[in-house]
């Protein structure tokens, strides 16, 4: 988005904040308290939504605000602006209505938005774009009529997708580990803290590491873990580094780290350095991609040498 097009957006959304705390009063001029006098706008409430679409049929609301609140029902009509969408109605999702209704006394009325998950994929970029059908003198300039809503598919958060059996790509592999380009390793559940998983012998055989999911924000399914023993120089080098030998990991805060859970996978950015060893003790940053197989897809990789 360029710096003019945000900065509208961000004047727009204070305005329309700006609006709302002072659209208390009504439309009827009998009203004993002071009243709003400008204009009764109706807007969106926002230009861009992005909805996660899981398979439990949950129905979205797309706000659709009045700069003044009336003594009266106020129906509008919502029609779809085709040439601005590219996610199909009635395949990727529908409305459950038409028209919305701002009822008397309020300010808010709701769009209802119903995302069919099972046929949207997760790399599908789609998503469509809807309009009000206003007077002229209810539409404001600066703010539009129009927003755009993207469909995003999504999963439910389950621990046990990240348990068992997965295989490990890494640009640490590639650097430092010359007899595979892969590694096949199990993964548990932490019995001692949430949404946690324990991978073990990570990269290496003796060393543990704990990864946790949050959980909070669908729409950004990060991991995160805490500085600890990674392996030792001797194996990742081949000699002794600092007093005790050991790697630690832990997770840059320049980059971030997600999982997916529709296709059972994390992508991991650490850096790895020797605690005990004087500065510079970087070793480097590295990128990790680790995806969750069956058991019958890690017999096959165990007879090709993993």
């Amino acid at each position: 988005m360029s710096g003019g097009l945000y900065m509208k957006k961000i004047l727009s959304n204070i305005c329309i904040t700006a609006a709302l705390l002072l659209g208390l009063a009504s439309c009827n001029t009998d009203a004993e308290y002071v009243k709003y006098s400008g204009p009764n706008y109706i807007m969106f409430s926002d230009t861009l939504y992005e909805l996660p679409v899981q398979s439990n049929g949950e129905i979205f609301e797309i706000p659709v605000v009045a700069t003044r609140a009336c003594d009266y029902d106020r129906t509008l009509a919502v029609e779809i602006v085709d040439s601005k969408s590219n996610a199909t109605e009635g395949r990727h999702y529908a409305l459950k209505s038409n028209t919305i209704t701002i009822k008397a006394g309020e300010l808010v009325g709701n769009v209802e938005v119903l995302g069919y998950h099972d046929n949207i994929e997760v790399s599908d970029s789609i998503g469509f774009s809807l309009r009000l059908i206003t007077s002229e003198d209810a539409k404001w300039d600066l703010y539009g009529t129009d927003t755009n809503v993207w469909l995003k598919k999504a999963c439910t958060f389950d621990i046990n997708a990240f348990t068992g059996y997965c295989f490990i790509i890494s640009t640490f592999i590639n650097n430092y580990v010359q007899t595979t380009d892969g590694r096949l390793t199990y993964s548990v559940v932490d019995p001692e803290n949430e949404n946690t998983i324990i991978m073990k012998d990570y990269f290496y055989d003796g060393y543990d590491v704990r990864i946790k999911f949050t959980t909070d924000d669908i729409l950004n399914p990060l991991i995160e873990f805490e500085d600890q023993p990674f392996g030792p120089t001797s194996e990742a080098f081949g000699t002794l580094y600092g007093d005790e030998g050991i790697i630690n990991m832990y997770q840059p805060t320049m980059y971030t780290s997600y999982y997916s859970s529709c296709e059972k996978f994390i992508f991991q950015y650490m850096t790895l350095y020797v605690p005990s060893m004087a500065y510079p003790n970087t070793v480097g940053v590295f990128v990790n991609a680790v995806e969750w197989i069956s058991d019958d897809e890690a017999e096959k990789l165990k007879r090709e040498g993993y």
